[in-house]
């Protein structure tokens, strides 16, 4: 993204007072002629960015300039990172522009802008899904996770009734709009999604945290563990075209197009178990044609029976 490398171009000359093109291409990690376009812009842009020719020359920032970055108030620094963090996540340009950005804040600021950051992960696959409304307590986890405080929460589990726990909140994942909280526990990391919060209170009391603790990392473990226990039973089906990403999209990272037969498209699908491979399915109709396993076929004739028993309905009734 060129608006980060300039912003961190920037940040370099204040730093430095002057730099080569080729100090700041090693800085930015881009070639020198992207450096060289980079500060040709800030200078036609009106910041007063020179060229010293010559040996020993170089690009300077004249009069002491500075940005106004110091001058943000300690909410807008976090609020500034946590917009930028989750972006950074995926892109190296931002990551850049973040470490300059973080070296010009006031020194009082530096450490909750720096977990702010780091505090949310966004990870777009979703595991098909309706997403939820944004939590309520999304902000409320935010700020424990930036300032190392213990939240109280009433929880209800998928399988268990209502319990409540205290946790050390470490990071936030919005997975294609759900949320989930990854937290230390009593015993040890656990991974709770936030809609299901009855209620959150933040405490005064220390929140510990692991030095190494990587969000970004954790979290794709959480999903791999998550995705071998939703692909334990795949199927083939044959899809037209149009309707292949819709049937892909369902399935989320356990489906893929594997082939053709005439003018349909082969995918191999997959979730935890038979029946509800054939229920992610059977909204779609004849639609979808499983060519195999046999067990996806007959969950699929099971629904359809269990259908037609519900609404009273025969297959030659008339249309209403």
């Amino acid at each position: 993204m060129r608006a980060d490398r300039l912003v961190a171009a920037l940040l370099v000359l204040q730093a430095r007072g002057s730099v080569t093109a080729a100090e700041l291409a090693t800085e930015l990690e881009v070639s020198v002629a992207t450096a060289r376009r980079d500060l040709e812009a800030l200078s036609t842009a009106g910041i007063p960015v020179y060229s010293q020719p010559g040996r020993g020359g170089g690009w300077q920032l004249l009069g002491q300039a500075r940005t106004n970055l110091s001058g943000l108030n300690e909410s807008e620094a976090r609020a500034l990172f946590l917009l930028l963090g989750p972006s950074a996540t995926k892109a190296p340009e931002t990551r850049s522009a973040l470490r300059k950005l973080l070296r010009a804040l006031p020194e009082t600021f530096r450490a909750e802008a720096a977990a702010a950051a780091d505090s949310i992960v966004v990870d777009a696959q979703g595991w098909g899904q309706t997403p939820s409304p944004r939590p309520e307590w999304v902000e409320l986890l935010q700020t424990a996770i930036i300032r190392r405080r213990v939240v109280r929460i009433r929880y209800a589990g998928r399988t268990s009734g209502q319990g409540e726990r205290s946790v050390a909140p470490w990071g936030l994942v919005d997975k294609d709009g759900l949320w989930y909280l990854i937290a230390g526990t009593d015993r040890g990391r656990r991974t709770f999604r936030v809609d299901r919060i009855q209620e959150a209170t933040l405490t005064a009391e220390e929140a510990a945290r692991p030095d190494d603790f990587d969000l970004q990392q954790a979290w794709d473990e959480v999903v791999d563990t998550m995705e071998e226990r939703r692909s334990l039973v795949s199927a083939d089906v044959l899809v037209a075209d149009r309707l292949a990403p819709v049937v892909l999209d369902q399935f989320g990272r356990n489906g893929a197009a594997v082939g053709r037969d005439g003018d349909r498209t082969r995918l191999r699908v997959a979730a935890h178990t038979a029946r509800s491979v054939a229920e992610q399915l059977a909204g779609f109709g004849a639609a979808v044609q499983v060519l195999e396993p046999e067990a996806v076929r007959a969950e699929l004739a099971s629904i359809g029976a269990e259908l037609v028993r519900a609404h009273g309905l025969v297959a030659d009734s008339p249309s209403l």
